[in-house]
């Protein structure tokens, strides 16, 4: 492309760094791969057509970034599931990589939300929790998984501690996306 700049590549984020003490379940680098629970991987969430998925399937065969919200009543999920919409599906085929929402509702609002945000990727809910339980989450986490192994973990502090999505991009080796929504200037 005539114009454009490339972004330079950046060596991939091997673990969270945070304040606080790191959970159990973060892995300090990149041979500290988690093996996911049995209990969790059969676990079950339900897609916009209220049909059961085995939570471990939607990643068993390929590599995923897993991204829990709050709830779609969240403002701040919302605008980051927003921005999530953006992230082209091309760059997402290129690295061989799914990009997977699960919130804590029931199926019948995924649609209307997805309409709302403009969210086309993959979509499901565990409308009891469960998975949310038994990972401990409280709020919202990012997760880059493969098979039955956790790669890394974001626990979200706060409902604004939400992980930059290029940072979680970049660990799974997909491009860098430009949120910014402006139209490029190119000098002639």
């Amino acid at each position: 492309m005539q114009g454009a700049m490339a972004v330079p590549a950046l060596a991939p984020v091997t673990r969270q760094v945070s304040s606080r003490a790191a959970p159990a379940l973060v892995p300090s680098g990149p041979e500290s791969v988690l093996p996911l629970a049995a209990a969790v991987a059969e676990l079950p969430v339900l897609d916009a057509s209220g049909r059961r998925v085995q939570f471990g399937t939607l990643f068993r065969e390929r590599r995923a970034v897993v991204i829990f919200v709050r709830h779609f009543l969240c403002y701040i999920c919302k605008e980051y599931v927003e921005d999530l919409a953006k992230i082209p599906k091309s760059f997402l085929q290129e690295a061989n990589v799914a990009l997977i929402v699960i919130g804590q509702s029931s199926y019948h609002h995924i649609e209307p939300f997805c309409k709302l945000t403009g969210y086309s990727h993959e979509i499901y809910v565990d409308p009891e929790r469960e998975i949310y339980k038994r990972l401990g989450m409280k709020r919202g986490e990012e997760i880059a998984s493969s098979g039955h192994n956790i790669h890394f973990i974001h626990r979200d502090r706060n409902r604004l501690d939400h992980k930059p999505i290029n940072s979680v991009l970049q660990l799974v080796g997909v491009q860098h996306v430009d949120f910014t929504s402006r139209s490029s200037v190119i000098h002639v």
